[in-house]
């Protein structure tokens, strides 16, 4: 049973760990198109049908591109930078739940790779440990904009990194679980999504996630205008595409994350009211949960190119004068209304 049970895992991690490349890779196809619609143009459309292809020309590009380490680099960071990047990225998808409970050959398959009490922690860990990946790359690329760009990224992250925990302090004392599992669990049909309770938490939640992936408006540390290309632009190659992939990765998990915590995750409304087999039910209800991660996917792309960059003292006066004391008045709020409802209800 054991054997069976790791064999289990190990097929699941290898789904998972495709899905998330693919998403990635098709995800910078969908930008490219998004733009050109929103800019009134065409996007890639050369390679195979409507530009279908042109991803795998961009990674073959990065493939075979010459790889350029500069001379006063520091080799072994310059190389665990980008490496730490990409793992931290991929790692942090593990314990979100993809669907229910599928049951093939009479073994019931749980869609979730880890379901540990403490999930939302083990995120806010892995989504920590992503930014030594960027410092690493712009200290060890021995560039002053580089560097510049690194500095930005951690106090960014740090930043950010606050109210999207004080956001999920009041999502968990709703929940009553760090589980990720049981969060989504409790969520079951349209009027249990945390959405309803939590509209804030939600809102502040966005926001973070936006500049925990340097997305535009909080694309800062890689600031064309200012740093050249920021804490990449020494990197070439595979190594630059591993940044990239690292980035549409976050995104790809930010937007399952907001999808899991707030709208219900794999739950649909009259999801049981269909009459229909419970690995039906599953089946729909994976495809929900990716209509609403490619919702949330589509989302960041139409910021990016609606909204301009935000100037450096207007991203960190954001984040500590607005968002820290909504998210503790958040907080607040769900305490006085929990106790109301606890004595009153």
């Amino acid at each position: 049973m054991e054997g069976a049970f790791i064999l289990e895992k190990l097929i699941l991690v290898v789904i998972v760990f495709t899905i998330s490349l693919v998403i990635a890779m098709y995800s910078t196809l969908a930008e490219r198109k998004i733009a050109g619609f929103m800019q009134d143009r065409h996007g890639p459309n050369r390679a195979g049908f409507g530009g279908i292809l042109q991803p795998l020309c961009d990674g073959g590009k990065f493939f075979f591109k010459e790889e350029i380490i500069p001379a006063g680099a520091h080799k072994p960071l310059f190389v665990l930078g980008p490496t730490l990047a990409i793992i931290t990225a991929c790692i942090s998808s593990a314990v979100i739940p993809w669907g229910q409970t599928l049951t093939i050959g009479g073994r019931e398959v749980v869609l979730q790779v880890a379901d540990i009490n403490v999930g939302v922690l083990y995120i806010f860990g892995v989504v920590a440990l992503g930014v030594y990946g960027i410092m690493l790359g712009g200290w060890a690329s021995n560039n002053k904009f580089s560097l510049m760009g690194a500095v930005r990224a951690a106090s960014q992250s740090i930043s950010y990194e606050i109210p999207m925990g004080l956001s999920i302090i009041a999502l968990l004392m709703v929940t009553g679980t760090l589980s990720m599992g049981e969060i989504v669990a409790q969520q079951s049909g349209f009027v249990n999504w945390n959405i309803w309770a939590q509209p804030i938490g939600f809102l502040i939640f966005m926001v973070c996630a936006f500049a925990e992936c340097n997305r535009v408006p909080f694309d800062l540390p890689e600031c064309e205008t200012e740093l050249i290309g920021g804490y990449h632009t020494e990197y070439s190659s595979m190594k630059l595409g591993l940044y990239m992939f690292s980035e549409y990765i976050n995104m790809f998990v930010s937007s399952a994350l907001m999808a899991a915590l707030y709208f219900g995750g794999y739950n649909f409304p009259f999801m049981y009211e269909l009459g229909l087999s419970e690995n039906w039910i599953t089946i729909i209800g994976v495809l929900v949960f990716f209509l609403k991660i490619f919702g949330f996917i589509f989302f960041f792309m139409w910021v990016r190119w609606t909204l301009p960059r935000f100037r450096y003292d207007q991203l960190m006066g954001l984040g500590w004068k607005i968002l820290i004391p909504l998210a503790i008045a958040n907080i607040v709020l769900t305490a006085a209304v929990i106790i109301v409802k606890d004595t009153y209800f």
